[in-house]
C-alpha cells in the first residue's frame, strides 16, 4: 500500500496578493501549510520581484488550473530607462547604459508594434527548458543561451504615466507565455535606449481580479483565529466565464462515472448562445462547458453533437 498523503481535503482558490521577494513555489507552500491542505498548485508563475495576483488552487480546484493559466493576464509595470541588466529587471547586473530618455509621445508611437500577435524571444533568465536544462540555470553557469522567438498575444499595452524622465508606467493585457521583461528589452531597443523592469505587479488573471486578493499576512491572521476558510474562494470561481449546464442528480451520477449525458436540443442551443469573454469552441464544433448541480461544479467537458462529454470530474461533495 502506498503512503497516504498528509493533510486535509481542502478545495478552493486562494487569490493571493504575492509579496515582494517570494517565489511562487514558496507562496504555494506557505498557503498549503496554513490550510494543512493535501494538494496545491498555482496558476501562472510570478518572479520574486513581482507582486500581485497569484491564484493558488487547493484540492479539486487544481483541476481548473489549466483554464486559469490560459486566461488573459493584466500587468502594471514600470520601465526604468538608461540601464539594461542581464536579467532584464532590477535584480540583475548592469550590462549597458544610455543617455537617451524617450518622451511620452515617442513611447506611445512605438507601442503599436507590441500589440496583437507578435514574436517574442523569452529572457535567458527564464524557466524555459533547453536540452532538458532550465534557461536560468544555464545563464547562471555562464553558458551561452539561445532561445527561439515564439508567438504571443498582447491585447492591450498602454502608457499610463511618466513620473520622471527616467521612468514610465504601463498597463498590459496579454495571453499565456508573454514575458513583461522581454517587453522592456524590446521596447527600449525600439526607442534607441536601454531599459529594464523596475517594478512589476499582476493585477488580474482571467476572472481573478486584484480587488478580491488577500495578503499572506491577512490569511495567516485568519488561520491563527481558526477562520482560514474565509480566505478561500469556491472551486467554481475559476469557471465564471465558461458556459454552464444545469444537470440533475441522476446526471451527476453518470458524469461522476465518466459517462456522457444527452443534451436536449433546446439546452444545446442555449449553450451555443451563451456569450463569454473567452472563445472556448473546439475545431470540431464542440464547446467547453461546466456541468452544474445547483451551485456546485460537477464536471468540465465538451458539448458536441447533442451530448455533454466530461473531461474533468470534480469529486468534492454536493
Amino acid at each position: 500500500m502506498g503512503r497516504r498523503k498528509k493533510g486535509q481535503d481542502v478545495h478552493g482558490w486562494v487569490l493571493l496578493d504575492k509579496p515582494l521577494d517570494m517565489t511562487s513555489t514558496q507562496a504555494v507552500s506557505a498557503v498549503r501549510r496554513l490550510f494543512d491542505a493535501k494538494k496545491a498548485g498555482h496558476a501562472g508563475t510570478l518572479d520574486p520581484l513581482a507582486t500581485g495576483m497569484l491564484p493558488i488552487a487547493l484540492g479539486e480546484a487544481t483541476k481548473t488550473v489549466p483554464l486559469a493559466q490560459d486566461a488573459t493576464k493584466t500587468y502594471r509595470f514600470t520601465i526604468r530607462w538608461g540601464v539594461s541588466t542581464d536579467t532584464l529587471d532590477a535584480e540583475g547586473a548592469e550590462t549597458a547604459t544610455s543617455d537617451v530618455r524617450p518622451d511620452a509621445e515617442a513611447i506611445r508611437d512605438a507601442l503599436s508594434d507590441f500589440v496583437g500577435d507578435i514574436e517574442q524571444i523569452p529572457p535567458k533568465y527564464s524557466a524555459i527548458k533547453i536540452d532538458g536544462e532550465r534557461a536560468y540555470d544555464l545563464a547562471r553557469a555562464g553558458a551561452e543561451v539561445e532561445i527561439a522567438a515564439r508567438p504571443v498575444h498582447i491585447e492591450r499595452l498602454e502608457l499610463i504615466e511618466t513620473p520622471s524622465p527616467d521612468e514610465a508606467v504601463f498597463e498590459m493585457d496579454c495571453g499565456k507565455g508573454t514575458y513583461v521583461r522581454a517587453i522592456a528589452r524590446d521596447l527600449s531597443a525600439k526607442l534607441g535606449t536601454e531599459g529594464h523592469i523596475f517594478r512589476l505587479r499582476r493585477t488580474a488573471v482571467g476572472v481573478f481580479e486584484e480587488s478580491a486578493a488577500i495578503s499572506l499576512d491577512e490569511l495567516a491572521d485568519l488561520a491563527h483565529k481558526g477562520r482560514a476558510f474565509e480566505g478561500l474562494a469556491p472551486v467554481e470561481t475559476a469557471l465564471d466565464d465558461i458556459p454552464a449546464l444545469a444537470v440533475t442528480g441522476e446526471e451527476v451520477s453518470h458524469l461522476r462515472q465518466g459517462r456522457s449525458i444527452v443534451l436536449l436540443p433546446r439546452i444545446a442551443q442555449e449553450l451555443r448562445a451563451q456569450r463569454r469573454p473567452r472563445d472556448l469552441s473546439g475545431k470540431d464544433g464542440s464547446r467547453m462547458a461546466v456541468a452544474m448541480h445547483g451551485e456546485m461544479a460537477v464536471a468540465l467537458g465538451d458539448a458536441q453533437a447533442g451530448k455533454f462529454v466530461p473531461s474533468r470530474v470534480f469529486n468534492h461533495s454536493i
